[in-house]
């Protein structure tokens, strides 16, 4: 079976690392026991990306770089996004691989007006997400993770939002029938959101007393969750479709 393939493009603070694991880590346990193999690849040392027909579907993880700094192996992973798109092939983007889907794809990413989104937020979704297969079957409104200082701005050509709030509005989109990006994590716990405000008010990137509010405020996220054990059966099902597809050829 094609495996789904989780393209690693930055790390976590490395306590947090050593106390719960990486990202990968994180949303290989998200999954959970999906009936798909999943293989991790680190673009930024890989010699070369997978064939578009060898993978099941890929999830960008998010990082600490920024979209906007066009590493050559982010806009190598950019065109092969693109590919992966134009062939149906399913993929979800993490914040920092959210933010390269749009850009991948014609829409705009720059660092937010307001600055820095943080915490546990409320994300409430559209119309469209009603009657999206990934979305479908969430509340209107539910809980998610978030920290990041960049944003799609604007979305692609012929993007579908599914859900924002007053902060982001564009927290989720779709492209196409099986590309999605999600600025916010499904992938955190409470204790990775919790050790990422930790870990930047020691830095002096929040006020004390902000940093208290945000803690008081984390609570667990499951609804976002599930998004990533439904995203695995989606490519799941996609790639035994193309082997049917194959087969009777």
């Amino acid at each position: 079976m094609k495996p789904l393939v989780i393209f690693k493009v930055g790390e976590t603070f490395s306590g947090l690392s050593r106390q719960i694991g990486d990202f990968e880590h994180w949303i290989m346990n998200g999954i959970g026991s999906a009936a798909i193999p999943v293989t991790v690849l680190d673009p930024r040392t890989a010699g070369a990306l997978p064939d578009i027909s060898d993978v099941a579907g890929a999830i960008i993880t998010g990082s600490h770089g920024m979209v906007t700094d066009q590493a050559p192996w982010s806009e190598s992973l950019a065109a092969w996004l693109r590919s992966a798109v134009s062939h149906n092939v399913p993929v979800l983007g993490i914040c920092y691989g959210h933010q390269l889907l749009a850009h991948a794809l014609g829409g705009e990413v720059s660092y937010h007006p307001e600055g820095i989104e943080l915490g546990t937020v409320s994300v409430r979704l559209t119309d469209a997400a009603r009657l999206d297969s990934l979305f479908q079957g969430l509340p209107d409104e539910f809980g998610a993770q978030v920290v990041h200082r960049q944003s799609v701005r604007k979305l692609p050509p012929g993007a579908v939002l599914l859900g924002g709030n007053a902060f982001e509005p564009h927290q989720a989109f779709r492209v196409g029938d099986a590309a999605w990006g999600v600025q916010f994590h499904p992938e955190f716990s409470s204790v990775a959101m919790s050790g990422y405000i930790d870990e930047l008010g020691r830095r002096s990137d929040l006020e004390p007393m902000a940093s208290k509010s945000l803690l008081k405020n984390v609570l667990a996220t499951d609804d976002a969750a599930s998004l990533l054990p439904k995203f695995a059966e989606l490519a799941s099902r996609h790639s035994a479709f193309k082997s049917g597809s194959s087969e009777n050829r």
